[in-house]
């Protein structure tokens, strides 16, 4: 009989595309028949089923962030939504559910649990979003991303999160034109696309040999052209971009990186042994990029500013720092490769098979 899992959660990108490449490894490396639940409003709905993995969806709400109302309405739909897991977990007979955080995650583990089959949590943060704080001491086991998250749960293991193999082949960066990346996820990041506008002018004046590729967010490019615009900045140096579609190309063209701080950014950065400057989202839930950034920072990896202390002076002066200096980044990038995990999917599917009692 081969093995099924169960993989739950979602939402955003940065549960999301690690729970697809936990499950195509379990595919892959063990021949395993993976389903997904998730709910109509993550990115689960688009992702998962073009990845070729049948999505189940539920109906669960917000508990943080949100009104009491809200609060009042999730709470009473949760018992709906772990019976409708109930359901769905005798129907599909899995031996292990995951539980990778988000709104779906955790109804389906706590209907695992209640059922008595083996889960194991995935938490890419340094600290745990609700749902897997929730479950936490309960679930068989955790596959983490950091040594500090390890205390909230039961049998965690340090396994790194699953990223492109692409960015482990990735070289320091000792030649070509000085570059600066500026990204913020898909969406953009409003305080990244307002400062820069900035402070452009001058860092390409201070840096003549310098290039900068700042990535907008497909909503944000007429705005981002017009606040360029009205600073004066007009060069062929600067390249605004919607998206960055080919990220490992752009990453590894970058002499140093601006961006936020969200789990699988940072993993990304690990992997790549890029240094970086990070802006963590403030409003991010349990302050967690502000903590994701922490850890990078603690090991030489990267340097911070926060939302609060973010001024065109504070970030020119950041930059221009490590622009001037090849051999700091050249430390910082040292420093973010020993954090990386060259087999997070193979160590977190082996788990998997473990509890299952298939290996």
């Amino acid at each position: 009989m081969p093995l099924r899992v169960l993989i739950a959660g979602g939402g955003t990108g940065g549960h999301v595309i690690p729970a697809l490449a936990i499950a195509r490894e379990l595919r892959d490396s063990a021949g395993a028949e993976v389903r997904f639940v998730g709910t109509a409003r993550g990115l689960e709905t688009k992702l998962v089923p073009e990845a070729g993995f049948r999505l189940e969806l539920i109906h669960v709400g917000q508990l943080k962030g949100v009104s009491l109302m809200t609060r009042l309405r999730t709470l009473g739909d949760l018992p709906l939504g772990i019976l409708r897991c109930m359901g769905l977990l005798r129907e599909f007979k899995p031996q292990v559910v995951v539980g990778v955080g988000g709104y779906a995650s955790g109804p389906a583990m706590m209907a695992a649990i209640l059922l008595g089959i083996p889960t194991l949590a995935f938490e890419p943060n340094a600290v745990p979003g609700l749902a897997n704080r929730l479950v936490g001491k309960r679930v068989r086991a955790a596959a983490v991303n950091f040594q500090q998250t390890t205390r909230y749960f039961r049998n965690a293991v340090v396994t790194g999160i699953p990223v492109r193999k692409e960015f482990f082949a990735l070289r320091p960066k000792t030649s070509g034109p000085l570059r600066l990346l500026v990204f913020g996820g898909s969406q953009g990041a409003r305080v990244l696309n307002e400062i820069l506008p900035k402070v452009a002018g001058g860092l390409l004046t201070r840096f003549p040999e310098l290039e900068i590729v700042h990535q907008v967010g497909g909503r944000n490019v007429e705005s981002s052209a017009a606040a360029y615009a009205a600073s004066a900045v007009s060069s062929d140096r600067l390249l605004v971009l919607p998206y960055l579609d080919a990220m490992v190309d752009a990453i590894d063209a970058a002499d140093l990186v601006v961006c936020r701080s969200g789990a699988s950014t940072v993993a990304e950065l690990a992997a790549a042994g890029k240094p970086s400057v990070l802006v963590p989202f403030a409003a991010a839930a349990d302050d967690h990029q502000r903590k994701n950034a922490d850890v990078l920072v603690a090991a030489g990896a990267a340097s911070m500013i926060t939302e609060a202390q973010l001024t065109p002076e504070r970030l020119i002066a950041e930059v221009s720092a490590l622009l001037e200096d090849e051999a700091m980044r050249l430390a910082m990038g040292e420093a973010a490769r020993r954090l990386a995990h060259t087999d997070a999917a193979g160590e977190i599917a082996r788990m998997c098979l473990r509890l299952a009692g298939r290996a």
